[in-house]
């Protein structure tokens, strides 16, 4: 079986690609700062066949154990 890649969308991780565990769907749970960012997978799985590439899963941000702020050190 292929790698499977989960596709980040929104939030601050937009656009990140990152690979899946096996059997790994449905809520990642990813650390960032001081917390943590919740993502949720958005329909099924794309690019399945033999020939098409990784296999992608799209999840969107849902929330963050922490305010997301931009960071105010200078």
């Amino acid at each position: 079986m292929s790698q499977t890649l989960a596709k980040l969308i929104g939030g601050p991780l937009d656009g990140e690609t990152i690979p899946l565990e096996p059997g790994q769907e449905g809520e990642l749970v990813l650390p960032y700062s001081e917390g943590q960012l919740i993502y949720r997978q958005r329909g099924g799985l794309t690019d399945t066949g033999p020939h098409d590439g990784p296999t992608t899963a799209e999840y969107v941000y849902d929330d963050s154990t922490e305010d997301i702020a931009p960071s105010t050190d200078d």
